[in-house]
């Protein structure tokens, strides 16, 4: 089969591979569409992969076309969506019930082979099963969803929250939509890319600008949502949140990047500083989401590309063009 690989940092190309195969409790998917995002580039940079090379594509969605021996969940034929994460089950996280927090985390597309690839194998116990109305074209949506949705958990938000978001990209679109549904009073975004500020003010924020400095609103926001993973976002957001609020870093960063607090200002204000992991307990609420039509695919898929311009697809991504990317095996 065809598949992208990463190399070693910097280097991806697409190849042939061995055809996977099935395990007792596994099954194979044949890929509909894998989305391109920001953790793809870490592993690009030679970070959060374990060893390369490796078979990238966490965002996927496809068909099932094979069967392990004691699958008896699926059938072939049935379209299903992947949630990508791996757990022990052994570990003091994963029996307190808090898997992506897992001593030995892995993932498909991460550390195992992913969906970057005309097929991909996965745990029946990963895979959703989707309604017939769904185009699993588009459902490679749900992994990034999943995630949006465990942010929102962290966050705990109440009615009538004002909401300030950092960064209109998928992630941050996500979150929009989220933050509507949870009851926010008001949700801003901010982000220097006029196109992507477009997108977040036709799906409905409150107001949309380049720079915080540009709204009026000095007790600050309730809830604050890094949505870029950028430390200069992030130091900017962390002295927005209003008294008793939470600072949520939802964007994944650089090892690198660092940020400064306020000790005195966090003590005396009650201000909350939290972060959210990937996947916990959301997989299946998100594909419940979707199917009831939360985001317009339309708005948020802006491009789709074919297997083989998986590098093209990369570097459109890195220089921040469009939303949603994703490649079409």
């Amino acid at each position: 089969m065809r598949a992208a690989i990463v190399e070693g940092v910097g280097k991806v190309s697409v190849t042939t591979v061995p055809d996977p195969t099935p395990g007792p409790r596994d099954v194979v998917v044949s890929v509909a569409s894998c989305g391109i995002c920001g953790t793809d580039l870490h592993i690009l940079q030679g970070e959060f992969a374990p060893t390369l090379p490796i078979l990238p594509g966490h965002e996927f969605a496809g068909e099932v076309v094979g069967l392990g021996s004691e699958v008896t969940e699926l059938a072939v034929g049935d379209k299903v969506a992947v949630d990508p994460s791996l757990y022990c089950h052994e570990c003091r996280y994963c029996r307190a019930g808090r898997g992506n927090l897992c001593d030995r985390w892995n993932a498909i597309g991460v550390s195992v082979p992913g969906g970057a690839a005309e097929f991909a194998v996965a745990p029946v116990a990963n895979c959703v099963k989707l309604p017939d109305h769904i185009d699993v074209r588009d459902a490679a949506l749900i992994e990034p969803l999943s995630c949006a949705v465990r942010g929102y958990d962290v966050l705990s938000s109440t009615l009538g929250a004002e909401v300030l978001i950092y960064g209109s990209g998928t992630m941050g679109l996500m979150m929009l939509e989220l933050a509507k549904r949870t009851g926010a009073a008001g949700v801003d975004m901010l982000d220097i890319n006029p196109e992507r500020l477009a997108t977040a003010s036709k799906l409905g924020c409150s107001r949309a600008a380049a720079s915080a400095e540009e709204f009026e609103r000095p007790g600050g926001w309730d809830f604050v949502i890094d949505a870029t993973g950028n430390g200069g976002a992030i130091q900017d957001g962390l002295g927005r949140v209003a008294k008793g609020g939470t600072f949520l870093q939802f964007g994944v960063s650089d090892y690198a990047t660092t940020a400064v607090i306020e000790p005195y200002k966090i003590y005396n204000q009650e201000i909350t500083i939290t972060g959210s992991m990937a996947v916990l307990h959301s997989y299946e609420r998100a594909a419940a989401l979707f199917a009831s039509g939360v985001l317009d695919p339309a708005v948020f898929i802006s491009d789709r590309l074919p297997l083989e311009q998986y590098p093209d697809a990369i570097e459109k991504f890195k220089a921040g063009q469009g939303r949603k990317i994703v490649v079409e095996p």
